[in-house]
């Protein structure tokens, strides 16, 4: 019954209202008082020396801007690929322990490498969560095993199944900055089609509306805010007038960056005065290697990149500015960690559409240079035309001082970022630099510290794996604390090192990641048993610049044992697991499906559970209802990086296969179909099972033949990282240029059904 009197009546007359005696029912407190509120920034395949802050040339004032309000940390490491690192941030454990040892995309069945994060190492946001914090994820998630991303699930396994009670972004590794395949919680968003857009933006805008209804909902929770855009990774995607802030800036290329940055970090202290400059690969180009007839192409790549970089920058201002607006930066414990490894070399020797790499597909700059051409030429790069991505040169002086780059783990130009730590209510600037050597999987211990709470033993009824890394929540007050953290392995794609009580011993491995088509050829004489180490002494080395392995061979031993220890008992081995696809394509995470049926409904397909077109031998027929002059497409896969499109224009019947921009392959009837109904099919046969071969479209109607066409080289792997297929419209990036102006395109017809077959192999 309710506790006040019904409404006053005749029969109810002298009735009186009492006060209530009840009182607002409390809720349980499970954290310390004033337990703060964190946010983690990670940004993307940023290097060490690229921000201004540390001496690089580009510039990041709210890099700086957190640094002054806080502490810098100069020997901070990540693993040198983004799944591994995001799996150990948001985790605690070391990669492989957590099944992560490569990128999801590459995932395969060893237990250090099947791209899934068991419920027995719970996130962070899941811990968390049972303490009464509200948690959200914006960005770049790369954790979910790319064939479980469909809207059937399993959906446990997708940012809001670990913990995040608000997710905003995208799940795969990259996507378009003018076009990405974004989801908020579980349900695909549509980007506008507007000139003004750009990703890093919308995160932002959606991360502050966040905290705006955290602050009217539930001011009294503490926050967890996990800020993650896919800048500055692949493809570099900007507009023109924040790449023209750098115009010019990079004319001399590469080497003399280094230089120019080496100096300036030993002059603002971000590197010991000692620190020697190491030295370029022997199989990377020198700028005065580069022809002067590609130079502005070479300048061109790093503007644009540079001004993604310093735009994402300006995002993270915009954070910051809506946590002192809103009062809540005393308590925010802010956590910005300037890269999930070292710059890519992905982009080879500078490219217009960076999985060329991915796939293996070898190419030379002047066919980039062709299809760029075809397209507007230089003023086309950092446009949705292009998915350009820098040269190796530009990654390698990114990560100065240091060797090397992304997607090596045994040399720091692959594994070092810089990181800005600050908690006003907490910790007192310093400019004294934090030297203590220190990992990614330390964020969590170290969150769980400054909360005040223990590692848990349990969550959600399963039982947990210990936590690995180890809180640097010392490093605070004092500059001059000894390293608490005694051990720590890295290794990725066979790339390996240990470190121990300042040693460091390593071994480059087989994969160069500025030669990636060369892989297959260099694994077939790899023996992991005879290949050498080097050894360094971190205590007076800080570059990792002179190897002492022939002075102290005992040493190596030692620690290549306590390497051999460490990881097989954190599942790394088989070493080099990550490798796998390079050599066998064919295993490559797909839908174990060979027959579909689909309809007009069925959009948004994740390419890594959809019929493998334009990669296996297959035929696709289409029952449709056409009108006079019919156009649109009838079903795509990918996008403007690569794919394959069957679409109607004007009544023409056209295919396309987009070999990743360099080739477009085109079969178009010579007549246009009659209004009514129809049966189209389009049948690829491959001449071959070897990578990249060659295959022959027939197009047909009604079984009589209409076009076809020869594909001279096709792609193995991906088309992209975040490209879907769906039928009657072609919705995220265009596949063929022809209808780029049109998108997303859609079939004025009737599409009554779609049957796709594959071959089994």
């Amino acid at each position: 019954m309710l506790p006040f009197p019904p409404t006053p009546s005749a029969s109810t007359a002298g009735y009186t209202l009492v006060e209530s005696t009840h009182h607002r029912r409390e809720r349980p407190r499970r954290l310390p008082e004033n337990a703060p509120n964190v946010l983690i920034v990670l940004l993307d395949d940023v290097g060490f020396g690229l921000a201004d802050t540390v001496g690089g040339e580009v510039h990041t004032p709210n890099f700086t801007r957190v640094v002054e309000a806080g502490l810098g940390y100069n020997c901070f490491h990540t693993t040198s690929i983004c799944s591994p690192t995001r799996a150990a941030l948001l985790t605690g454990r070391n990669h492989h322990r957590v099944h992560s040892g490569t990128i999801a995309e590459r995932a395969v069945d060893w237990d250090g490498y099947t791209g899934v994060i068991g419920k027995d190492t719970a996130t962070i946001a899941e811990v968390l969560r049972h303490y009464g914090y509200k948690t959200a994820a914006f960005g770049k998630w790369h954790n979910s095993p790319a064939d479980q991303t469909t809207a059937m699930g399993p959906l446990d396994r997708w940012p809001t199944g670990h913990g995040f009670e608000h997710f905003y972004g995208f799940i795969a590794g990259e996507t378009s900055q003018w076009e990405p395949r974004l989801y908020e919680n579980t349900n695909p968003v549509e980007p506008p089609h507007d000139e003004h857009y750009h990703l890093s933006e919308d995160l932002a805008d959606k991360a502050i509306t966040w905290l705006r209804r955290h602050e009217a909902y539930a001011p009294d929770a503490p926050f967890l805010l996990y800020w993650a855009p896919g800048a500055a990774h692949g493809p570099h995607h900007i507009f023109k007038e924040w790449a023209d802030r750098y115009r010019g800036r990079f004319d001399d290329g590469w080497d003399a960056y280094r230089e120019r940055v080496f100096q300036r970090q030993k002059d603002k202290g971000w590197i010991p005065a000692d620190a020697t400059l190491t030295p370029r690969a022997d199989s990377m180009q020198g700028w005065d290697e580069i022809p002067e007839s590609e130079r502005p192409f070479q300048a061109r790549l790093m503007e644009v990149f540079a001004g993604f970089l310093e735009h994402v920058d300006a995002q993270v201002g915009r954070l910051l500015d809506e946590l002192e607006r809103l009062d809540r930066h005393e308590n925010t414990l802010v956590l910005y960690i300037f890269g999930d490894n070292g710059s890519s070399a992905e982009g080879q020797r500078g490219s217009i559409s960076e999985l060329l790499a991915q796939n293996g597909i070898p190419n030379t700059v002047a066919e980039q240079l062709a299809a760029l051409d075809k397209l507007g030429g230089l003023p086309v790069l950092g446009s949705p035309r292009t998915d350009n991505m820098y040269h190796a040169g530009w990654a390698w002086a990114g990560n100065t001082p240091f060797h090397h780059t992304k997607l090596v783990a045994s040399h720091f130009g692959g594994t070092r970022n810089a990181m800005a730590v600050s908690w006003p209510a907490r910790i007192k600037p310093d400019a004294r630099l934090r030297s203590q050597f220190h990992h990614v999987n330390d964020v969590v211990p170290t969150i769980y510290e400054a909360i005040g709470i223990p590692a848990p033993e349990s969550v959600d009824g399963f039982d947990q794996k210990p936590i690995d890394g180890t809180s640097f929540l010392y490093t605070f007050d004092d500059a001059g604390m000894p390293t608490r953290k005694t051990v720590q392995y890295f290794e990725n794609n066979a790339s390996r090192g240990i470190y121990a009580d300042g040693w460091y011993a390593c071994a480059f491995g087989p994969f160069v990641p500025w030669d990636t088509p060369s892989t297959a050829q260099r694994l077939k004489g790899w023996d992991m048993a005879t290949e050498p180490w080097e050894l360094y002494d971190l205590r007076t080395d800080f570059s990792q610049a002179h190897d002492l392995a022939a002075v102290q061979p005992t040493k190596v031993e030692e620690l290549k044992a306590l390497f051999k220890e460490v990881s097989r008992n954190n599942l790394v081995w088989p070493v080099g697991a990550g490798l796998w696809l390079r050599l066998h394509p064919e295993d490559r995470i797909a839908s174990p499906y060979t027959r579909w049926r689909f309809d007009e409904s069925v959009t948004r397909m994740p390419e890594f559970t959809a019929p493998g077109l334009g990669k296996q031998d297959s035929v696709v027929e289409i029952e449709l209802t056409a009108g006079d002059q019919a156009s649109g497409v009838l079903y795509a896969l990918g996008g403007f990086s690569g794919g394959v499109s069957l679409f109607m224009d004007k009544g023409m019947l056209v295919y396309e296969y987009n070999m990743l921009i360099l080739d477009r392959y085109q079969a178009r009837s010579r007549q246009p179909l009659a209004a009514g109904r129809h049966v189209v099919t389009v049948e690829t046969r491959f001449e071959s099972a070897e990578p990249m071969g060659p295959a022959t479209v027939t197009l047909q109607v009604d079984g009589e033949v209409v076009a076809g066409v020869a594909v001279a080289r096709t792609v193995p792997l991906a088309f992209s990282a975040s490209e879907t297929f769906g039928v009657g419209v072609d919705l995220g990036s265009p596949v063929s240029p022809d209808y780029f102006d049109r998108r997303p395109f859609r079939f004025d017809g009737t599409i009554h059904g779609v049957t796709v077959e594959v071959s089994a192999g």
